[in-house]
């Protein structure tokens, strides 16, 4: 495990070199959040209320915030584009001499850079500042500030499964092109960033609360507003568990063909 230590601490300190980036990465996450909130402003402005089907509006000041922090931690294209560069370089066959596990390194990686983009751009430097400008709404209770935590590692943990997943299918595709696309456009409709699953209409939004992108930005949320009673934050934890231990059989099963098909091709 040391190992994979290293790689974390390697790909911390590796983003330490661009600091003249951190400026620039926190302007663009706070126009984004901006943005994300000025419309649940304008929207609650044009229907009059400041509160809608029991949601109100500094709850989805709130849920903005929280969204962009929570999604905008991990970046999907970057492990993607990683396999994508190694694929093409030919450095993936290096990891079949190694030791190690290739999407351990991957997770480990990532955790290092989750930890930059958490200190220095997307998380706190942003949620601090946008709270102080628009007021942010505590945890609706102890107990749902502890499992937002809980349901924001789950997040991190199934995104992660998810990007790598469908970067080891470019082993197939030989080219990582669109695949990012493919998986943001789905995690844009479905994990609920842009519009949470209480205001789809029927039965959309049952299919969405299903589907594994409602753990990356809607669950986590909805937790931390007090949404969901005791009973169905445990269930919900559960259901997400299960899907990040499915991802987890899918991944390790692509890369094992994968290693199988880059020895054979490769004698």
């Amino acid at each position: 495990m040391s190992a994979y230590f290293a790689f974390a601490r390697s790909s911390f300190h590796s983003q330490l070199a661009y600091r003249n980036e951190v400026w620039a990465n926190i302007f663009g996450k706070l126009v984004q959040v901006f943005a994300r909130v000025a419309i649940w402003q304008a929207a609650y402005a044009g229907i009059g209320g400041i509160v809608v089907d029991g949601v109100s509006l500094q709850q989805m000041v709130t849920y903005a915030l929280l969204g962009g922090a929570v999604m905008g931690a991990t970046r999907p294209e970057r492990i993607i584009g990683e396999i994508g560069r190694s694929l093409k370089t030919g450095d993936i066959a290096v990891w079949l001499l190694k030791p190690l596990s290739y999407p351990l390194y991957l997770f480990a990686n990532e955790c290092g850079s989750f930890g930059y983009r958490l200190m220095t751009q997307e998380v706190i430097p942003t949620v601090t500042f946008t709270a102080l400008f628009y007021g942010m709404l505590p945890p609706a209770s102890l107990f749902d500030g502890l499992m937002f935590v809980a349901f924001w590692a789950l997040s991190f943990t199934l995104l992660f499964l998810m990007s790598a997943l469908f970067g080891l299918i470019a082993f197939w595709l030989m080219t990582s092109f669109s695949l990012d696309w493919i998986l943001g456009a789905l995690l844009q409709l479905f994990s609920g960033l842009l519009v949470p699953f209480w205001f789809f209409p029927e039965p959309l939004a049952t299919v969405a609360r299903h589907l594994p992108f409602a753990w990356v930005v809607y669950y986590p949320n909805a937790v931390y507003l007090g949404r969901l009673s005791t009973a169905e934050v445990w269930l919900h934890l559960g259901l997400g568990l299960a899907w990040a231990a499915l991802f987890l059989i899918g991944v390790l099963w692509l890369w094992r063909c994968a290693s199988t098909r880059i020895t054979v091709q490769g004698g």
